[in-house]
């Protein structure tokens, strides 16, 4: 498998947009369970790192890492394995990872909603594969929710718990699904941050900062003057998509 570097974009309108200075950002979209393409990523990332002048250097994954793909267990372990030093890490919540949360905790209406969103895989990918894939009672949903419990890492269970819902580097604005238009950006909710998409992807509005976002689904990297939507849907298209920012450069890293 390959990796392409690929020029982003630069509308007039987000021509003053850049991280802080000395600093190189590396933005990594939907990773849905691919671990085979997250691993090709990462070495893409450290061997480009090596030829910028930042002397800081950031990784933002924009949350979605399980579900649908072939080993969401995988992905956690190296996104918590994956420490080179002198990198900061930064791992944003998706609405996966909500759903996934809320169902651990007791909400079976969330887990019947997240099994049909990836769910079923993800419980697979812990040794919990379901008997019925096909099955939405609330008896099976609360069996599997105390399978999960059990399965469940210590080390996973607190990853997603501590995820964070927004990170802000200089002009960029990074979220899962996006922001609510007209909000400023300290006053998002959690919930837009993770599920917004119809508002915030057909807004122009000058949101504070230009939004890197995954959560909605495009062939290509979505690159728009207030936002850039970097979900290329790796679980099924086979292209994990990184946006990488230094200075006033954006170019796209991606598995083809």
């Amino acid at each position: 498998m390959t990796l392409r570097w690929r020029d982003c974009p630069r509308p007039d309108a987000a021509a003053r947009a850049a991280p802080p200075p000395g600093t190189a950002v590396y933005a990594i979209g939907d990773v849905h369970g691919r671990d085979d393409l997250l691993a090709r990523l990462h070495d893409g990332i450290i061997e480009d790192a090596a030829r910028r002048r930042a002397t800081r250097r950031v990784l933002v994954y924009l949350g979605d890492y399980l579900g649908r793909g072939n080993d969401a267990r995988a992905v956690v372990e190296r996104v918590l394995g994956w420490r080179p030093p002198g990198w900061e890490i930064v791992a944003l919540k998706g609405n996966h990872e909500e759903l996934c949360l809320r169902f651990f905790d007791g909400d079976l209406r969330a887990g019947l909603l997240w099994f049909d969103y990836g769910g079923v895989d993800t419980l697979a990918h812990y040794g919990i594969p379901m008997a019925d894939p096909a099955a939405r009672d609330e008896a099976t949903a609360a069996a599997l929710r105390d399978k999960l419990r059990d399965a469940l890492p210590a080390a996973h269970l607190d990853f997603l718990r501590t995820l964070s819902t927004r990170h802000q580097e200089g002009g960029y604005f990074f979220a899962h699904g996006g922001v609510l238009p007209g909000v400023p950006l300290a006053a998002q909710r959690e919930r837009d941050l993770i599920w917004i998409r119809k508002r915030f992807l057909l807004s122009g509005a000058d949101h504070g900062a230009v939004v890197v976002h995954g959560h909605c689904i495009s062939p290509e990297p979505d690159v728009r003057p207030n936002r850039i939507g970097i979900d290329t849907g790796a679980y099924q298209s086979g292209i994990l998509t990184c946006l990488a920012l230094e200075g006033e450069t954006r170019s796209f890293l991606q598995t083809a």
